[in-house]
């Protein structure tokens, strides 16, 4: 919302010393957020004047253009009082009019500056300037043409185009539609600074028509919808009439373009008082109008030129040709105002909020009206509204009022609210008497009844809140009216006193331990857009069947390609991947922990209403209908692990590493992990391990499928993880004991074996680790050989073997035993022939 500053000062008696940047502060303490402050003027220095055009001789050019070469009178401006010679390209003034000339010397804004120069066979000393040129509007259709009235040539054009007049431009929230107005703005000025308010609903002090019967007939069908409607005629109105240059100037101001009289006039009111208004062309009215609920399947062509199909909810303007307008919201085109309007029929109506917000997002209309009348708008000042629109048409556009007023229903009556006197002093922490709390919600415009013993605790107000607020609805809604009076900043900084808390939840010290492995690994944390479509599954390579397939499909998606809730975290972990290699970095290691969801087996929640608590049965269906969201964690290494350089050349992520980052995470956590080959999208079938923790599986490591890594644009041989952290954590170990050394020595034992190609290393290692017994340390494989000496389809493993004991020094025969047992029990196991 735009609010000049002179048009504020209009309905406050502000104090002189008040700057715009002090006014501006003080309103944005009482909750009317500051966007801007525009001053036009500030960015325009030298002579601007009021010139008058004395000839003007168009001059075609080669290039197809014409333009004027004019003589302008600017009066003593130019020193030396001879009219000055100008080029003007424009073609919408004629002799004798005032325009605004720039003289040589002066900078327009973006740093224009002007001086005399030869331009078409001209030596042009200065410019006539447009609106755009001047940064008052982004209007480029021609120069300015001043009222005759403006002045004389060679005034000064800074005050005669209100730029010296600064515009300062709030952020409104939804709950304060009052301030969507002069008269709600100035209303707050008036409270910041303690300074007198003049209301303009009161029109001045004039009295209202009184409703008759010889009013514009109108029959209200649905009065819950719109409890007040209003009716005006204006008849003989001039369409050609001229909107006044005070009201164009401060719809600029605010804004709005000016358009024709008819609607400056509903639109200055509008700003004005708050009430949108509609104007609608007498003569293309066919019999009352008549306001009630659309039916299925009607339509109206709106002013914006769209044919609408409406729904039942929507409340509709008619007439006795069918519906003329979508109430509160948009007018229809059938019976807009033109330029061959000369009776124009005012109506200003008070529709109910919830019934307008929910028109407009329906229909996807957005306007200055429906801004206003779905927030809330003061229904009290409805007939004042259209009676300041009557006296600005006839004031300007000729006409009369006729003398039938329609006023059908009332204005609703405002529900009271009771608050102790001592809520806001107990909720703000703040020292506020009674006095104050019943001093400032009277200055807000609330009507304040007092019961009780009088004393701080014991007294009971009843709260009235003004008709334009509507948002005031709870007691804790006039704390905070009290509050922005008095000052947010007087709020005391208080430190809450934490609880005798337990520290973190068991999961929350594994989750952190899991994070603080991974980040010790190289790993970096992300968090990705927790969203999917089909098309990025489509890259996954995800079967048909996939259960991963099967999102959960959100109502209103972000996104329409990505309306479902992911069950995989893979997609953004290789996207990240993917965008960060591609701005040059040479290798990725990411990981993220977060749920997924899959849908419940029952299907969507049910919807219940508020108005009751929901009974037990209710509360299991929607208990049910919760998709299960398991915490997952997912790893992608792409690039480079180890970097090349004078160490030694570097090594690309692979398979390996991904089991690696396993591996590490389980004794960290104090588990035996367990792998065995696996075939699953989006790993390499060949090349991907399913991941068991305590004989559960819990999820896939492994090398990403090549066409995975060409659709995502990430190197060949990618590795990916994603665990199910949730079945993980809950086999964990709460603590994990420290490594036992021993001071005896190290006895080595090497063996090679041969087995199948399709006997796994993780199955050869746990035989030979089950039959070496508990003085096996560690066990490594260093080599794997294929070749013609253990034959096809066969290879060769070895394996290093390190025993200790804890308290004695082995002997050969003991440790050429053990070994024996774990070649043994790798030849009953894997069918293993040791070379």
């Amino acid at each position: 919302m735009k609010a000049p500053v002179s048009w504020i000062r209009e309905y406050v008696d502000l104090p002189a010393d008040v700057t715009t940047e002090h006014l501006a502060a003080r309103l944005t303490a009482l909750g009317l957020k500051l966007e801007a402050i525009e001053a036009p003027g500030d960015q325009i220095t030298g002579p601007l004047v009021v010139g008058r055009v004395l000839t003007r001789e168009p001059e075609p050019q080669k290039n197809g253009k014409t333009i004027n070469w004019c003589t302008v009178d600017v009066g003593a401006a130019n020193g030396t009082g001879e009219p000055q010679g100008i080029v003007c390209g424009a073609h919408n003034f004629d002799v004798g009019d005032l325009v605004v000339v720039v003289l040589p010397g002066g900078v327009l804004p973006g740093g224009f500056a002007i001086s005399a120069r030869k331009t078409y066979g001209h030596v042009s000393a200065g410019m006539i300037c447009s609106a755009a040129e001047l940064g008052i509007s982004t209007e480029h259709d021609g120069i300015i043409v001043l009222p005759a009235d403006a002045g004389e040539p060679g005034t000064d054009a800074f005050d005669v185009l209100g730029l010296h007049d600064d515009v300062i431009e709030f952020e409104i929230n939804p709950d304060r539609a009052y301030a969507l107005s002069l008269r709600g703005i100035a209303r707050d000025a008036a409270l910041g600074f303690g300074a007198a308010f003049t209301d303009p609903a009161d029109l001045g002090g004039r009295a209202l028509p009184t409703a008759n019967a010889d009013g514009y007939p109108v029959d209200v069908q649905d009065a819950e919808g719109c409890p007040l409607f209003v009716a005006r005629l204006v008849e003989g109105f001039d369409p050609t009439a001229a909107t006044p240059d005070w009201m164009a100037q401060r719809l600029v101001q605010a804004g709005m373009r000016p358009i024709s009289l008819a609607v400056d006039v509903t639109n200055y009111v509008m700003l004005e008082l708050g009430r949108p208004i509609h104007g609608y062309d007498a003569d293309r009215l066919t019999g009352p109008l008549g306001v009630r609920r659309a039916t299925a399947g009607e339509r109206l062509t709106t002013l914006d030129g769209t044919r609408r199909t409406l729904a039942p909810g929507d409340l509709v303007v008619t007439d006795d040709s069918g519906i003329i307008g979508l109430g509160g919201v948009m007018g229809g085109a059938e019976t807009e105002i033109t330029e061959a309007t000369t009776r124009v029929l005012v109506e200003a109506a008070h529709w109910d909020a919830v019934s307008m917000f929910r028109t407009g997002k329906r229909h996807k209309i957005s306007s200055e009206a429906g801004k206003r009348n779905e927030r809330g708008v003061d229904p009290t000042v409805t007939e004042a509204a259209a009676d300041r629109v009557v006296e600005l048409l006839t004031t300007h556009g000729g006409g009369t009022a006729a003398p039938g007023v329609t006023v059908v229903g009332s204005a609703p009556a405002q529900p009271t609210i009771d608050m102790a006197s001592d809520l806001p002093e107990r909720i703000t922490g703040m020292s506020v008497p009674r006095e104050t709390t019943v001093a400032h919600l009277r200055a807000v415009g609330c009507i304040v009844d007092e019961t009780g013993d009088g004393s701080e605790a014991g007294t009971l107000l009843t709260v009235t809140p003004p008709p334009w607020r509507p948002d005031l609805t709870d007691p804790h809604d006039l704390v905070e009216e009290v509050a922005r009076v008095v000052g947010y900043d007087q709020v005391p900084s208080v430190l809450p006193t934490p609880g005798a808390g337990r520290g973190l939840t068991r999961e929350q010290r594994l989750r952190r331990r899991a994070g603080r492995t991974l980040a010790g690994a190289g790993l970096v944390e992300v968090i990705s857009f927790p969203f999917v479509g089909d098309a990025v599954l489509d890259q996954l390579g995800l079967p048909a069947d996939d259960p991963r397939r099967r999102t959960v499909r959100l109502a209103n998606p972000i996104s329409a390609e990505e309306p479902g809730y992911t069950t995989t975290l893979l997609p953004g972990l290789v996207r990240a991947a993917a965008r960060n290699l591609g701005r040059g970095a040479p290798g990725v290691a990411l990981f993220e922990t977060g749920t997924v969801a899959f849908p419940a087996e029952h299907g969507p929640a049910p919807i219940h209403g508020v108005d009751r608590r929901p009974t037990d049965e209710e509360l299991a269906q929607l208990y049910a209908a919760i998709p299960a969201q398991p915490l997952h964690l997912g790893v992608v290494l792409a690039g480079e692990r180890e970097r090349a350089g004078w160490w030694g050349s570097g090594r690309e992520s692979s398979w390996s590493d991904a089991l690696a980052v396993v591996r590490r995470l389980g004794d960290e956590l104090g588990l035996v992990v367990e792998t065995r080959a696996a075939v699953r999208a989006p790993w390499h079938p060949g090349r991907c391990a399913e991941v068991l923790v305590g004989g559960h599986a819990v999820g896939h490591a492994g090398e990403l499928h090549p066409k995975v890594c060409a659709a995502f644009g990430l190197p060949r041989r990618s590795a990916a993880v994603e665990l199910d952290l949730d079945v993980v954590l809950a086999e964990a170990r709460d603590v994990v004991p420290g490594p036992s050394f021993s001071s005896y020595p190290l006895a080595k034992e090497d063996v090679a074996l041969v087995v199948d190609d399709a006997v796994t290393v993780a199955a050869v290692e746990d035989a030979l680790r089950a039959g070496a017994g508990d003085l096996l340390e560690s066990i490594r494989l260093f080599d794997v050989y294929t070749g013609e000496q253990v034959g096809s389809g066969r290879r060769s493993l070895a394996f290093a073997l390190r025993f200790r004991a804890p308290d004695r020094t082995l002997t050969e025969p003991e440790t050429s035993a053990a070994r024996d047992a774990a070649v043994a029990t790798a030849v009953e196991r894997c069918g293993a022939v040791q070379r």
